[in-house]
């Protein structure tokens, strides 16, 4: 079994294939894991995740046992991409001065960002990658504000304050 990651330096956005390889190669314990997780044959599972095979392909049943085993960031952007929509899983973060400071500066950090993009609003053409890396940004400053509206919802509904 190679060990070699058939996607080296695959940036920030996956294609659903390539998630699907990468969540299966990152879930703890690898594809051998996985496979005996969802009670599948290792060869089986690891032929149906390879994302140049066009001969195999995961089940819906599959796709959703993949989904709930290895809840892996970049598939889940993969699934949501091409609804425009952005996947929320709600993870409080307290509401703390120091949270909101971190959320500020994430903001900062992704408008100086935005703002440098300038060559791809100056003439109209955005490249692949631009708008990729651009999502990227949009999606974290996303979460991180939900996850803070989040905390401050547990806060308030545990009565817990500080």
């Amino acid at each position: 079994m190679s060990r070699t990651d058939l996607l080296p330096d695959a940036g920030p956005v996956l294609s659903l294939r390539e998630a699907l390889y990468r969540a299966g190669r990152d879930y703890h314990g690898g594809i051998t894991s996985l496979a005996h997780d969802m009670v599948m044959e290792y060869d089986e599972l690891q032929k149906k995740l390879k994302f140049n095979e066009e001969r195999r392909w995961l089940t819906p049943d599959d796709l959703e046992e993949v989904i709930r085993l290895t809840q892996y960031p970049p598939l889940l952007d993969a699934l949501m991409r091409p609804a425009g929509v952005v996947w929320y899983k709600p993870i409080p973060v307290p509401a703390t001065g120091e949270a909101l400071k971190a959320v500020g500066k994430l903001l900062a950090e992704t408008g100086e960002f935005v703002s440098s993009m300038h060559a791809g609003a100056a003439d109209s053409i955005w490249e692949p990658h631009e708008v990729a890396t651009l999502d990227k940004h949009g999606v974290d400053v996303i979460r991180a504000v939900l996850g803070i509206m989040a905390g401050a919802r547990a806060a308030m509904e545990g009565h817990v304050h500080g």
